[in-house]
């Protein structure tokens, strides 16, 4: 979008929040850039010029406005909704990869070489791998510096930095402010909200407006597997495998916001932990897109009037959600919560939640790959279908990851036993993130169809849904939504 520069400069002039994020503005006469929803008088039109990414604009020798922060703006959401080489790049970017593995180690979960991962970054994004992880990790520094009361050294290093001379050059070059400088500025509050012993964080993760969080959250919790998920105080709360160590996050919804508040046992987990958070709460989809093309059908008109913002609840873990897939096949959601209970217990890492019941993580398929099938309360062929599973994603025969290519993995999990239409699609909804995944044959699905007139044959519905392209998957949700069941409400 940063090409149409009057469609850019229109978006600037309006403050119009819905484009933070999709591009960013840099005003040559100050050297600064912002989000399109700056507070500040917008620049004259001759003065501005747009950037793709944050990174791109830092690269360029522009430093963050210190008015709108637009290092703290909702994730563009092309990279949820593309698969090509591009977004998967960018999703593994925000899951830390570059920091851990390198420009190399990027390339390589790719299948690219890392001399064409940087062309194509630079082509589309006017920055290459370095300087968009360079970008993130300045603004992890900032939440640290900004929400604890850490010192430097540790935040330079928690915030993927290698040194502290490196750390305090990027903070002191994209906000024109010392470390020390910013944490002064920072409200009083967020700067004692957390104990630097507690490693306890409280942030504020951005969306774009509106956002629905009955079918979101409510999907969440009343799907929560016991151990590793409840609802407490008005919060989702579930614990996190990270690389470095383990987690506990605290999800609240409110209007503006949703309030996250991480306790990390490592804090060089915290970029992957926000990343995965937004990505389990579809927090940089774009409603008015998604329902602007959903209200051109006249029979989902009236559902997306009723509740706009509906997200698509997806999963902090890709590999734990396709086993929860398989034992949630052809039983009621209780029953399903049952059988992931056990297998917690049984193989599931104990971790301490002094705030809450949390007990366990949920097993790895590494830890899953040696059950003995016999003690599962399964049929024999769901056994087959489960212990298939963890064995090819152990091995590394089956990905699953933000780096996975949707339509590679679908074929994949297809020549797996016992994964018909409706576990392929389901994974690829809400484990993948395929905006345009499609669930024909689910039983609510056809229910609501017929109530609602549409053909409740999986063939003549997909037919249909054509229309619905490419979102599908937040159709689903406005046709679940007219369901009573307790996936579509939060508990009072």
């Amino acid at each position: 979008m940063h090409t149409d520069t009057e469609r850019c400069v229109r978006a600037v002039q309006s403050k119009d929040a819905r484009f933070d994020g999709w591009f960013f503005t840099a005003v040559v006469t100050t050297r600064i850039y912002c989000r399109p929803s700056c507070p500040v008088v917008p620049p004259k039109a001759e003065n501005m010029t747009f950037y793709p990414s944050a990174a791109a604009c830092q690269q360029a020798g522009f430093r963050a406005c210190k008015r709108c922060r637009p290092d703290s703006t909702p994730g563009s959401p092309e990279w949820n909704q593309r698969a090509d080489l591009v977004a998967r790049a960018m999703r593994l970017i925000g899951d830390g990869i570059v920091d851990r593995e390198g420009v190399p180690g990027l390339a390589g979960r790719l299948g690219y070489s890392a001399r064409q991962v940087e062309r194509q970054l630079l082509a589309e994004l006017g920055a290459g791998p370095l300087a968009l992880a360079r970008a993130q990790r300045a603004q992890t520094a900032r939440l640290l510096i900004e929400t604890t009361a850490l010192p430097m050294a540790e935040i330079a290093f928690a915030a993927g930095f290698s040194s502290i001379r490196t750390f305090n050059d990027t903070v002191r070059e994209v906000f024109a402010l010392a470390p020390k400088e910013l944490r002064a500025r920072a409200p009083k509050q967020a700067a004692g909200a957390a104990p630097a012993t507690s490693g306890a964080l409280c942030l504020r993760l951005p969306f774009r407006a509106p956002l629905n969080p009955d079918n979101l959250f409510g999907h969440l919790i009343a799907t929560a597997v016991p151990g590793v998920e409840e609802w407490r105080g008005g919060a989702y709360r579930r614990t996190l495998s990270l690389p470095y160590g383990h987690g506990v996050v605290a999800l609240t919804p409110y209007p503006d916001h949703i309030g996250c508040r991480l306790s990390l046992t490592d804090l060089r987990d915290l970029t992957i932990a926000i990343s995965r958070c937004r990505r389990m709460l579809d927090l940089d989809a774009d409603p008015a897109a998604v329902d602007g093309l959903l209200r051109d059908d006249p029979v989902l008109a009236p559902l997306v009037d009723k509740a706009p913002g509906r997200r698509v609840p997806r999963t902090v873990d890709e590999a734990e959600f396709a086993v929860r897939a398989v034992l949630g096949q052809q039983v009621s959601t209780a029953a399903a919560r049952t059988h992931a209970a056990r297998l917690v217990t049984a193989h599931g890492t104990p971790v301490k939640d002094p705030e809450g019941g949390l007990t366990h993580l949920f097993p790895s398929p590494q830890s899953l790959a040696a059950l003995d099938p016999e003690a599962l309360a399964l049929p024999r062929s769901r056994r087959a279908t489960l212990t298939t599973l963890v064995r090819h994603l152990a091995d590394g025969s089956l990905r699953l990851g933000v780096e996975s290519g949707w339509e590679e993995a679908r074929a994949r999990l297809t020549e797996l036993p016992g994964f018909g239409p409706w576990t392929v699609e389901v994974i690829a909804m809400r484990a993948l993130g395929d905006p345009d995944a499609f669930l024909p044959s689910d039983l609510g699905i056809r229910r609501t169809a017929r109530e609602l007139g549409l053909p409740h044959t999986p063939a003549a519905l997909t037919a249909r849904a054509a229309a619905w392209r490419p979102w599908r998957a937040y159709a689903v949700q406005y046709l679940w939504a007219t369901d009573d069941h307790p996936i579509n409400r939060i508990p009072a």
